[in-house]
């Protein structure tokens, strides 16, 4: 393997003490899929795998590589078995620019299913990766279905990488399943999943596109959920407190075997890459009240109007209360037709808005990406204006902060619902309109709608009497702040997930064994 944790030649075992501890040795091959919610997390997991005995190799490509290097180079200074193997990326053949490998640098439709192609060209190259290495275990995330086959052939189990929790799963399969949604004739009209552990409501138009009709991505999906049926089991980024009525609803009634190891980002430490110093997010943060702060992130695919930012910033100033704002880019296309023509622009260019807030000390914003989980846990952080993306969830959790819930695609719409209806540790601005594409512009969210979502959650209201509000904060920080020890204790030892990710580990080498008995 050379310096660094990354290898560009063919990965080698290395040579062991003895004949017996080499026929001890487990290695899994991880491939994750190239979007930063899939992929960080899966990192993690590896990195556990690593720590737990397990030799890891990690398969990816070289920008991509690039965004976790920094902490497998520490786990391999620290004497873990743990490496990464790159491939090239097909730039020439998918259309793409050099850098374009991550589902977050493909800000139109058409950039991201030259990606999606890009990824299916890469999949013989894969092939023969796991085919030559023969690894003992492969983990790769549900969007690579083709791996079972290739576990099969190898005699070796494929374990699948849910990014999501058990709640969105249960969800889905209640609604393939009774699909309440077809006697609604109104896409507002509100409806209930029947079965569930809870009386949960949705409408047709939080709903995603697949659910309501048959699209180009139906056969796709039909292919995923095949293979999570075929495959030895799946790994979730969950953990059995925070959703345990659906933990044992999805195993009763689907009969896939799953794994909670999550908080992953626990584990993790906070380590990220940053545009703007830790020191100086925090020093500003140090200088404000307890539970003060909102912190704003859409995670990094969203992207929204400018009509749709003036709404926000209004609210915020109108709010009345400090705030984080991490904002991303948007394009500015002149050929609509080229990719290469397309130039990137922050999301926000009010400069007068920004000027007041700077002036005012108000708000700080944060271009690009931000120390997430160090400014969750910090305690003059009170809410979290998010997209409802599975990993963002999973960090307001353990840090135990209520949350103002924006879905805007993917399963977003249903993980607002475990936390607005079913933990009911958050409070919706009010989108009701599900799209495909993280790009495309949805309808307007009024600025009131904002504001008063922002207040319910920090503790101020127009709408409702000062002490109506302050009891219903004081109780959602009192049930996210102990959901947060629980996520604390589940990945300690002897808790919850530790007990999952030590009985993983266990049936993997269990496996190795079985197959050497029946092939001596």
């Amino acid at each position: 393997m050379k310096p660094g944790g990354i290898c560009t030649d063919n990965f080698e075992i290395s040579t062991m003490d003895s004949e017996d501890d080499d026929q001890q040795l487990v290695h899994v091959m991880f491939l994750p899929y190239m979007a930063p919610g899939h992929m960080m997390p899966m990192v993690d997991i590896a990195r556990l795998f690593a720590a737990n005995g397990i030799r890891v190799t990690i398969v990816v490509t070289a920008f991509n590589a690039l965004r976790f290097k920094h902490v497998i180079d520490r786990d391999i200074e620290s004497g873990r078995m743990i490496a990464i193997e790159i491939l090239h990326f097909p730039y020439a053949e998918s259309g793409l620019p050099e850098g374009c490998e991550n589902l977050s640098s493909t800000p139109t439709p058409e950039m991201s299913i030259k990606l999606f192609h890009a990824i299916d060209l890469l999949q013989p190259h894969f092939e023969k990766l796991f085919r030559d290495h023969h690894p003992n275990c492969i983990v790769s995330d549900y969007l690579f279905p083709w791996t079972v086959k290739l576990a099969t052939e190898l005699g070796i189990p494929r374990l699948a990488f849910s990014g999501s929790g058990f709640f969105n799963l249960c969800v889905s399969h209640n609604i393939e399943i009774y699909k309440p949604h077809e006697n609604i004739e109104s896409e507002t009209e509100t409806f209930i999943i029947p079965g569930l552990p809870d009386q949960v409501k949705l409408t047709r138009s939080q709903l995603p596109d697949i659910v309501k009709t048959k699209t180009a991505f139906s056969a796709m999906f039909e292919q995923l959920k095949e293979a999570e049926r075929n495959s030895f089991g799946v790994l979730m980024n969950s953990f059995y407190e925070l959703e345990p009525a659906y933990v044992d609803h999805h195993r009763q009634h689907t009969g896939i075997k799953t794994w909670n190891l999550g908080p992953v980002a626990l584990f993790n430490g906070g380590d990220t890459t940053t545009s703007i110093s830790k020191h100086s997010c925090l020093s500003w943060l140090d200088s404000r009240k307890a539970k003060s702060v909102l912190y704003i992130c859409f995670g990094s695919l969203a992207r929204f109007s400018k009509a749709q930012l003036a709404e926000i910033a209004s609210a915020l100033e109108v709010s009345g209360h400090p705030f984080i704002w991490v904002v991303g880019k948007i394009l500015d296309n002149e050929d609509e037709n080229d990719d290469n023509q397309q130039q990137e622009s922050w999301w926000l260019s009010d400069e007068e808005f920004e000027d007041r807030i700077t002036k005012t000390e108000r708000g700080l914003m944060i271009r690009g990406w931000a120390p997430q989980v160090l400014l969750l846990e910090h305690p003059s952080i009170g809410g979290f204006l998010t997209h409802c993306g599975w990993n963002s969830i999973l960090e307001g959790v353990s840090a135990g902060v209520a949350m103002v819930t924006w879905p805007i695609f993917a399963e977003q719409f249903y993980n607002e619902k475990l936390i607005t209806q079913v933990l009911k540790i958050g409070v919706s601005v009010g989108n009701e309109t599900w799209k495909i594409w993280a790009t495309q512009d949805s309808p307007l969210v009024e600025r009131n709608k904002i504001k008063n979502a922002v207040c319910a959650v920090m503790g101020s209201s127009s709408s409702s009497s000062e002490e109506d509000v302050v009891v219903e904060v004081v109780e959602m920080r009192r049930r996210v702040n102990h959901l947060s020890k629980l996520a604390k204790k589940a990945v300690e030892i002897g808790g919850s997930s530790s007990i999952d990710l030590t009985a993983l580990i266990k049936d993997i080498r269990l496996y190795k064994q079985t197959c050497q008995v029946v092939n001596a």
